[in-house]
Parts: structure tokens; C-alpha cells; sequence
């Protein structure tokens, strides 16, 4: 009998719904293997094991009497560390933010307990979500469970190790450049990137306003597609959140993907990229054309200045965003201090770690007098540029085809330079400068065992054809389908 750690979301959903099994046993078997694995993982930060327990017996008794809240009802999900959850330590793995307890709870948080989901707990990411890697966690190190001695990716690095290592069925990460795609490649999982708008925001911490988004981590598409229709939907208290009704996206699945045209950019086939994620993505295509699909190798000559972009933008906006944690009103106060600017500079200082100073540092430059029109104001002007060659691109193709990213996990300690670690972005950026849908998903390995991940852009709000196609090749790859 297959152990329930290795089921899938809707494996679980379907085996409640039959009454095989329970939500409490669903929960005790997870809470137990984090006990088990989180010390060599370093997944989660925090485990939220009496509230786990309480809402998997509420889930039980909802279901013995028929009143179960959705069909997910009573499957556990862990949460990203930057994702506000009342009464439960929120930290943005920072030493800013370690001792935060918010009085509330996210959009998305509130949508997954009125579903009756079971919240296992808090897991470690980049501070706040800024880095590949998780390296820049300042709560501890998560281990990438496919092989212990490289990274798992970041920023939501403990979102994807934790259900690659099966210490969750499905979980929640944000994605601002590519932080839910590039780690579930890393870790041999599914990432999906939603449309900008499509899942509320509110009550994520944020790093880059424009380019922020939640999306899930799950093993296999259609556990991606049932755990998105759990997130989406409109949320007044978010200026951008669509009042778009979202589809059925489980029922966009199983449809197959002949007909459909897809595009393949010459820019992401480059000798920058590792023979192995080449010839894995090309192999893709070959799938693709062998199920009925058009594949074209495109030029799509405005890629190339996306992740240039992509930090300016995002760098400026975190500047802004972070200039609220100043040890008065938001954050650790630093001691012994004698005046405000004292204050601001000791607190900082203290409480930031590199990564985050550097991104600060750095948006603060562009938006400065004398150099905000030679470099944030043109980065807003490519970043039209790019968003209008994708729209045209989406005229004439259902699908962008990619890696997720140029290579696979590396070691500890192994990129010691910053920007070996930002040109690590180069593939997946683009879908964050324009608000687009993009998934990754398993198609191989390379010569060492390592996952490489396929990436897929859609159009926006085209979520369903996205997924459809996703779950075609994943049932091509071997993926764990129904």
C-alpha cells in the first residue's frame, strides 16, 4: 500500500472523500515526517503542530457529516515564510522580522482555511525573497532533498524541498522573478507563476509591488490546477486583483495539446545554457510536435534585456518597500541607540543581511536624482518594449517553450559571485516583467541525476491552456498523473 506521504494532493482528496482514511491521519503522518526529515532539510521554520491537529479534527468532523468545505477539505499544505498567518511567527526568514506575529492573515491564507485546508507551518526562504538559493535565509539552511549538498533554489527554496522530500502534499511560494519556478526545477517538482492580478496579494510581505505573485509547488499538474482554483478569485483589498471569475482549471486538463502552436526562443538555446537542459528541452519539442502541436524556433530579440530589467525594477521598488522597516515602525528596534538617524542606521544595519542591503542599495541608486531617467525610467520603457513582443508572440502561439533555468542545482557555497547567481534568472524573469502565466515542470535529468525543469508561458489569464499543455507532456514525461 502506497504510505500516505507519497500520495498527491487529490490522492489524498479522493481518499477522504471515500473515507479511507482521515485528515487527522493525513496530518499526524506529515507532522511526523517533518520531525523525521525537517533537521537534515531544513524546510520549515516554524510547525504548527496543535493547530494542525485542531483543524485536521474539524476537517474529520465536517466530513462525517457531510459538510465537507471543498474537495480538498482536510489535506495539509505548508506556506511560505512571507505569507502573513494570524497568530503564527512570520519572519521572511530575517532577523528584521524574526520575532513578527501578525494580528491577521493573507487573502490567500483566508481562501485555503474557508476551503478547509490543514496549515502545517512556516517554510525557510531567501530573505525577504530575495535571492535563488536560500542561502540568504538568516533563520538557517534548507537542503535540496535530491542531493543534500546543493541548493534547492530560491526564494521559496523550503516551499519546493518540502514537498519534493514529501514533508507536504502541496505548498505556497511567491514568485517575483522566477522564485516558484527555479526551485521547483531545482527540486524536481511543479511551479506555477499566475497571472499578475490573478491571486490576491494582500497580506504578502512585499519585495517588488509590480512584480510579486503567490503561486503553488505541488507534485504533479493536476494537483497545481486544484491547488490554484484554492487561491484564485477577486480580493478588493488588492488594487490589481482581477475581477475575472477563475475557469475550472481541473477541467482544462486531459485535453492534449494537438493544434496548438508553440514557440521556441533561439535566446534560450544559447551555449550559456547546459548541453543537458538543451537537449532536455528539445526533446520536449520533439514531444510536443509527436502530439499534434506546431513547435517554431523564434527570435524574441527584447528577452535578452529582461534581466537587466528585471533588476532595476524590482531593486527599486524593494527600496521603497523596505524603507518602512526603520526600528520604529515595523521590525527589531536596535539597542542602545541616542538619535533617529542612530536608530535607522543601527537597525538596518543589524537586521538586514547582505543580499537585502545590496538590492536596497542598489534601488535607491536608480531612483536617485541624475540617474533615475538614465536607468529606472528606461528599464519601465523595455519593459513595455518586452511586454508588447510577447502579446504579438501570443497572436500567433498558444505557448512559449523554455528551460526554467540555464542549468541545474549547484553546490553550497559553489557561486560566490552575485551575479553568477542573478544570471541564473535569465529564463524566467520575462513572465514577471510581463504579468504572464509561466509553469515549470519536470522533463529529465542531467548526466549527475539532477532535475531539469520545462518552463511554459501562456498568455495572460490563459492559465487553462497553460496547464492543459503542462499536463499533456508531464504525462508524456512519466509524471504521477492520476
Amino acid at each position: 500500500m502506497i504510505a500516505i506521504t507519497d500520495m498527491t494532493a487529490l490522492e489524498l482528496s479522493r481518499a477522504l472523500e471515500a473515507r479511507e482514511i482521515s485528515s487527522t491521519e493525513i496530518t499526524r503522518a506529515y507532522l511526523d515526517r517533518i520531525d523525521v526529515k525537517n533537521g537534515e532539510i531544513g524546510a520549515y521554520l516554524t510547525v504548527t503542530y496543535d493547530e494542525a491537529l485542531k483543524s485536521a479534527s474539524l476537517s474529520d468532523s465536517r466530513r462525517a457529516r457531510g459538510e465537507a468545505l471543498s474537495a480538498m477539505d482536510g489535506v495539509p499544505v505548508g506556506i511560505k515564510d512571507n505569507i502573513c498567518t494570524k497568530g503564527v511567527a512570520t519572519t521572511c526568514a530575517s532577523l528584521m522580522l524574526k520575532d513578527y506575529v501578525p494580528p491577521y492573515s493573507a487573502t490567500v491564507i483566508e481562501k485555503l482555511e474557508s476551503s478547509g485546508a490543514v496549515i502545517l507551518g512556516k517554510l525557510n526562504m531567501d530573505e525577504f525573497a530575495m535571492g535563488s538559493s536560500t542561502e540568504n535565509s538568516a533563520l538557517g539552511k534548507t537542503r535540496n532533498p535530491v542531493d543534500t549538498s546543493r541548493v534547492p533554489g530560491g526564494s521559496s527554496g523550503g516551499s519546493a524541498a518540502a514537498v519534493a522530500a514529501r514533508m507536504a502534499p502541496y505548498a505556497l511560494g511567491s514568485d517575483t522573478g522566477g522564485s516558484v519556478r527555479q526551485p521547483a526545477s531545482f527540486c524536481g517538482v511543479v511551479g506555477l507563476k499566475p497571472t499578475y492580478g490573478r491571486v490576491s496579494r494582500y497580506g504578502v510581505v512585499a519585495f517588488a509591488s509590480s512584480l510579486d505573485q503567490i503561486g503553488p509547488i505541488t507534485r504533479d499538474v493536476r494537483d497545481c490546477a486544484a491547488a490554484l482554483q484554492l487561491i484564485s478569485g477577486f480580493d478588493g483589498r488588492d488594487s490589481v486583483c482581477s475581477r475575472e471569475e477563475p475557469p475550472d482549471f481541473s477541467g482544462c486538463l486531459g485535453l492534449g495539446i494537438e493544434g496548438m502552436k508553440i514557440a521556441l526562443p533561439e535566446q534560450f538555446l544559447v551555449e550559456a545554457v547546459a548541453p543537458d537542459v538543451r537537449s532536455s528541452v528539445l526533446h520536449a519539442a520533439e514531444i510536443c510536435e509527436k502530439l499534434g502541436a506546431r513547435v517554431d524556433v523564434v527570435s524574441m530579440p527584447s528577452l535578452e534585456n529582461a534581466l537587466p530589467t528585471y533588476f532595476i525594477i524590482s531593486s527599486a521598488e524593494a527600496s521603497s518597500n523596505l524603507a518602512r522597516f526603520d526600528g520604529i515602525g515595523y521590525g527589531s528596534s536596535a539597542p542602545g541607540i541616542d538619535s533617529v538617524d542612530e536608530l535607522y542606521r543601527k537597525t538596518r544595519s543589524m537586521y538586514f543581511g547582505p543580499e537585502v542591503k545590496r538590492r536596497i542599495m542598489l534601488g535607491t541608486f536608480v531612483l536617485s536624482s541624475g540617474y533615475y531617467d538614465a536607468y529606472y525610467k528606461k528599464a519601465v520603457r523595455v519593459r513595455t518594449l518586452i511586454m508588447r513582443e510577447f502579446n504579438s508572440f501570443f497572436e500567433r502561439y498558444d505557448i512559449v517553450m523554455t528551460p526554467t533555468t540555464p542549468d541545474t542545482a549547484w553546490r553550497f557555497g559553489e557561486r560566490k559571485s552575485p551575479m553568477a547567481v542573478y544570471l541564473g534568472d535569465v529564463c524566467t524573469v520575462p513572465a514577471n516583467i510581463a504579468g504572464i502565466p509561466a509553469i515549470s515542470i519536470p522533463c529529465g535529468a542531467d548526466a549527475g541525476g539532477l532535475p531539469i525543469g520545462l518552463q511554459l508561458f501562456a498568455k495572460a489569464y490563459n492559465e487553462c491552456g497553460l496547464l492543459r499543455a503542462a499536463c499533456a507532456l508531464e504525462d508524456e514525461f512519466g509524471g504521477s498523473g492520476e
